[in-house]
């Protein structure tokens, strides 16, 4: 196999120059796969768990701490007998047609994340991941980074009663590659007043959308404008599900397609949230609601199937709230008839999970619907309401400088 050289800078979470860094990679694409190797994959760890392990673990007041894998074999042991041609800069010149034999790597709880090659780690006290640790040191060349606090391009600050996650960092690379950054800002993420159509109709005032569509910049000024705020978890007495959804049926003025949203909290900690645009059409806003309701049916079944992979089963049905009466009801009594014929599957789904006892569907009232941040747009004031009830607020470090 040939190889090549990555090139890449690596930054503090303060956005300062750390290293330069070099990685050696080896060309696979001349193997073929059940010839001379098997199916391959990089680990990659969904948000959902990152944010539900974090959640329990700073719940539990538990030490989080994270390590970066140096070798490059991350997917399991090399069986196969490999050959390289030597590295460009490194051509031994005693032997520069020779090639190089690559060599392979060699009733307490802890939580393991990881992305590729960086690791956070959890456990139920400071000794145990310390073990964990150094176990990991033995088999792998690892760099020990310390206390959790840069991951993914979040930066993680942690108190006694928060720990807050932001994206300051990367934020504002948006207004600056729109030559933005001295920008006017808004207050909220969507006009309440117009629509924008993918093919230009629907609006009322064309010079608004050259260059860059309006509904673009106003998205940029508003995160230009919220860049010290980020997502806050609590250690939360309460283990039990609630979710929100929500449809704007009919949104799209150009294909009449809903879009649907939903959040789901843990306790006070929001571990999940969805806004799309549904590929189907609904025929009544029932229906939109209904389709949303499974989508977030479907996302919570899946959390308690991993809260119970992580040893903490829950004892009580998820809460799903809706503000359409009409789904709440259907999700209670699925009798079929012409107007809900054609989602049948959903119709029985939900209602299974309500049957078995892990879903309550419930009704709120629009004014207390969540998820309606992810649907339309709303006023400034709701809409700031909304988002400091799903934790997203100014770091409470900044907070207190302000005070």
């Amino acid at each position: 196999m040939r190889c090549l050289w990555l090139l890449r800078h690596k930054f503090h979470a303060d956005g300062s120059l750390s290293r330069y860094k070099a990685r050696l990679i080896a060309n696979g694409s001349s193997q073929h796969l059940g010839i001379d190797c098997d199916e391959t994959f990089s680990p990659v760890v969904k948000s959902t768990t990152i944010l539900t392990v974090l959640s329990l673990a700073f719940t539990r007041h538990w030490p989080v701490h994270q390590l970066g894998v140096k070798n490059a074999f991350l997917n399991g042991d090399l069986f196969e007998t490999m050959y390289m041609h030597q590295p460009s800069g490194f051509v031994d010149a005693w032997y520069p047609h020779h090639v190089c034999r690559l060599q392979r790597s060699g009733t307490d709880t802890t939580y393991l994340l990881i992305y590729v090659d960086d690791i956070v780690l959890t456990a139920s006290f400071t000794a145990l991941l310390q073990q964990i640790i150094f176990s990991l040191h033995i088999g792998f060349d690892m760099a020990y980074l310390g206390a959790l606090n840069y991951f993914l391009r979040i930066f993680v600050t942690r108190d006694t009663t928060w720990m807050f996650l932001a994206q300051k960092k990367y934020a504002m690379k948006l207004p600056k590659r729109a030559h933005m950054l001295n920008c006017n800002l808004t207050r909220t993420l969507v006009d309440t007043e117009s629509k924008l159509g993918p093919e230009g109709t629907f609006i009322s005032d064309p010079t608004l959308y050259r260059s860059l569509p309006a509904a673009l910049k106003r998205i940029i000024r508003y995160v230009q404008g919220t860049l010290e705020f980020g997502l806050q978890l609590y250690a939360s007495s309460r283990s039990s599900l609630v979710a929100y959804s929500d449809a704007d049926w009919a949104g799209c003025p150009a294909t009449r397609r809903s879009t649907f949203g939903y959040c789901v909290f843990l306790g006070n900690n929001l571990l999940s949230l969805s806004s799309k645009r549904q590929p189907t059409l609904s025929r009544s806003s029932a229906e939109a609601e209904y389709q949303s309701i499974t989508n977030a049916v479907v996302e919570t079944a899946c959390l308690r199937n991993l809260l119970r992979e992580l040893h903490i089963p829950l004892l009580t049905a998820t809460l799903m709230y809706c503000d359409n009466v009409s789904a709440v009801y259907l999700s209670a009594n699925p009798v079929q008839h012409q107007r809900t014929k054609h989602i049948e599957i959903d119709i029985h789904f939900v209602h299974d999970m309500v049957s078995v006892g892990q879903v309550r569907v419930l009704h709120v009232p629009s004014r207390y619907e969540y998820a309606n941040i992810f649907t339309k747009g709303l006023p400034s004031a709701l809409f700031e309401e909304f988002r400091t009830s799903l934790s997203v607020r100014l770091s409470p470090a900044q907070t207190a400088r302000e005070c």
